[in-house]
């Protein structure tokens, strides 16, 4: 077999048990596209030695007949996860040369159900960001391109180096975060399948924390079915994380049938935000009647607090995100800065946060202490909280009236290019997360499914939004509208 990069993780996991292939084939394919691609900046920490360790190790498991679904498949590990041994610095300067001593849960998980890490994949800043521009190991770069132009595009963000490794076929898999949208809207504009699930589903131990009561880990697979294979094997309860919760997992995998005769998928009025362009409203309108075409009953629902979504999120993410990475001070945590003579503890402070991190977020810090701060804490943090539970019980009521799963855009617009939204104005760069951060406030489940292309020729997807805890039913209406779309469009390789 050739090419074997190219294969999803379902293909490659039934090679692998009928003997077509081993696991040390497959990893070493997967490393030679890696080292191809260096122009998408994707891989920013390669583990060859240790994918190679791994891949031998699980050639012996499968030989044995202990072979779980994600054995012997190579997959990438955003920075953001704490992988023993290896760097992991969530794309900052700040955590420039540390390698942890221990593995975050997830990544265990995966370790444990023998998947093989290739290496660790390139991010925004502390995972703040919708572009991937914002990282210290530079852009990660979209393998998509404009019809005949050469501009360099988005993979999305924050997991833009996961987006970008998966659609060019450099891994079968990776891991991402969702903290307001990091693996929908990434997954949208490169073309393939990402899934946040429910807060709490998959633990946040040995992640490097953003906005904690918001991320969440989740896959970024090539399709429905890879995605609910590789999503059984990150999620359960952890003892280590206060906020996971002790829920049987069931399997995903089985739970896909495509029939959703009888579902109802209701489409939410106030998603039609002014200037959406034509080819995402006609996208959202065709996935309508490709799940009704399949026996879903489609119906307009309300969810009137959505339009204080964002500047709610925009709220408290910072805010959480001021809280957590106060521990970053170069006494604590951190890479000190290079202090002049007589310089004191304040001044230490000073320059090693001002070294450390980039601009967005320096940005996001200081908004989050201001929000925070005594004389605005009511006006301006409380508020915002009162505000989400609004937003989770508008998704309550609609889902107490028979809704299965809400149905809307996964992002307002393609891919755009590298530099096109520049500092000048963040709040452009914040709309890209219109659609998805009502998932992360209410805490729901998410998945955005490549549904087709525009103009251009670049990936558009769609969201599907589900009651917590029925991934496996999410999945399922997921499946069930990858069939009807049959989208295979794939990147014209230019790397």
């Amino acid at each position: 077999m050739s090419d074997l990069n190219k294969l999803g993780l379902a293909e490659a996991r039934d090679a692998l048990r009928k003997g077509d292939v081993t696991s040390v084939e497959l990893t070493e394919s997967c490393l030679k596209a890696i080292d191809d691609a260096d122009a998408l900046n994707a891989f920013v920490h390669k583990t060859p030695e240790i994918a190679l360790e791994r891949a031998k190790a699980a050639d012996e498991r499968i030989k044995g007949g202990d072979a779980p679904a994600m054995c012997g498949l190579p997959i990438g590990i955003k920075d953001l996860f704490c992988t023993k041994g290896v760097p992991s610095q969530a794309a900052s300067k700040i955590l420039e040369g540390f390698k942890p001593e221990y593995e975050s849960t997830v990544s265990q998980q995966l370790a444990e159900a023998g998947a093989v890490m290739l290496g660790k994949l390139n991010m925004d800043e502390f995972a703040m960001g919708s572009s991937n521009e914002t990282s210290v190991y530079g852009n990660a770069v979209s393998p998509w391109r404009r019809g005949n132009d050469d501009a360099q595009l988005t993979p999305g963000g924050s997991s833009g180096g996961s987006a970008s490794a998966v659609a060019a076929d450099l891994c079968l898999a990776a891991t991402g975060t969702d903290t307001g949208g990091s693996i929908r809207q990434p997954a949208a504009f490169t073309g393939i399948t990402g899934i946040k699930p429910t807060y709490g589903r998959c633990s946040r131990w040995g992640i490097v924390a953003f906005a904690s009561s918001l991320d969440q880990a989740g896959p970024m697979t090539k399709n429905v079915r890879d995605a609910a294979i590789m999503l059984e094997a990150m999620c359960g309860h952890d003892p280590k994380d206060s906020t996971s919760t002790e829920l049987a997992v069931p399997n995903f995998e089985a739970m896909l049938t495509g029939d959703i005769k009888g579902k109802k998928i209701g489409i939410p009025k106030e998603y039609r935000m002014d200037g959406m362009p034509a080819e995402i409203e006609k996208l959202w309108a065709d996935g309508a009647e490709m799940l009704k075409a399949a026996g879903a009953e489609i119906v307009d629902i309300s969810l009137p607090h959505t339009k204080y979504a964002l500047p709610a999120y925009y709220v408290i993410a910072p805010a959480e995100a001021s809280s957590n990475l106060a521990r970053y001070d170069g006494v604590r945590y951190g890479r000190r800065a290079t202090l002049a003579q007589g310089d004191g503890i304040t001044e230490m402070y000073e320059k090693t946060r001002a070294e450390g991190f980039g601009h967005e977020v320096q940005r996001r810090v200081m908004v989050g202490t201001y929000v925070l701060s005594a004389g605005f804490y009511d006006a301006y943090y409380n508020r915002a909280r009162r505000v989400r539970t609004l937003i989770k019980k508008d998704f309550e009521d609609v889902f107490a009236a028979g809704v299965d799963a809400v149905l809307t855009p996964a992002t307002p617009s393609a891919a755009f290019g590298l530099g096109e939204m520049t500092e000048a104005d963040p709040v452009q760069m914040y709309l890209n997360d219109v659609f998805t951060v009502t998932v992360n406030l209410a805490g729901l489940p998410g998945v955005s499914v490549p549904a087709g292309l525009d103009k251009q020729g670049l990936p558009l997807g769609l969201q599907l939004i589900g009651r917590p805890w029925e991934e496996g039913d999410l999945l399922n209406t997921a499946y069930a509208l990858e069939n009807a779309a049959g989208f295979v469009a794939k990147p014209g390789k230019w790397w």
